[in-house]
């Protein structure tokens, strides 16, 4: 029976092993997740990122994504605002939380106005290697909601990571969801 058992927890260490060594070399793969073309209620747009985020969050809504766009985050989200104006998006169209100033957060305010509005859909818009933990925390703070994933693709060719200083962040993602997995039991698969 012991035998048994230290066959199966090699087994199973050396699974975890080949997919964190893949979610590590490849982590484009891992941490990138995209819906695909998806209509919903709110676009909603993680606070962060270089303003590459509002820009996509403009684009799904003048792709008719959905008819309104919430802002969440403190600190970046007027400057968001603006560029998201900028890009053609009526101010009537834009709602603005600006109380949040962690990913769980940005979840746990959103999901609260969301719920009393009685929105059933919405769409996430943050940067590609933030998109797992991003869908993860939404769905784990309102599992009755649908919530799909739109991310930005600025800086996804593997040559512009470390120039652009993408390579640390993206790496941190790996530590983050563990965190978040150990913290609030947001599991990143």
């Amino acid at each position: 029976m012991l035998k048994w058992f230290f066959k199966l927890a090699a087994g199973v260490g050396l699974a975890a092993g080949v997919v964190a060594g893949i979610a590590w070399f490849y982590p484009e793969k891992f941490l990138c997740l995209d819906s695909g073309r998806v209509a919903a209620d709110v676009i909603i747009v993680l606070g962060g990122g270089s303003h590459e985020r509002p820009m996509r969050a403009a684009e799904l809504f003048l792709q008719h994504a959905a008819p309104r766009i919430l802002l969440t985050g403190e600190g970046d989200d007027q400057i968001n605002r603006h560029l998201l104006i900028q890009a053609g998006v009526p101010a009537a169209a834009i709602e603005v939380e600006s109380k949040s100033t962690t990913t769980h957060e940005n979840a746990e305010f959103s999901v609260k106005r969301l719920r009393a509005e009685t929105v059933h859909s919405a769409i996430l818009v943050t940067s590609w290697y933030h998109a797992r933990r991003a869908q993860r925390t939404f769905e784990h703070a309102a599992p009755e909601m649908n919530f799909y994933s739109r991310p930005s693709y600025f800086a996804y060719a593997r040559e512009e990571w470390v120039r652009l200083g993408i390579d640390r962040r993206m790496r941190m993602e790996f530590v983050k969801l563990a965190g978040y997995w150990i913290r609030y039991g947001v599991r990143p698969f």
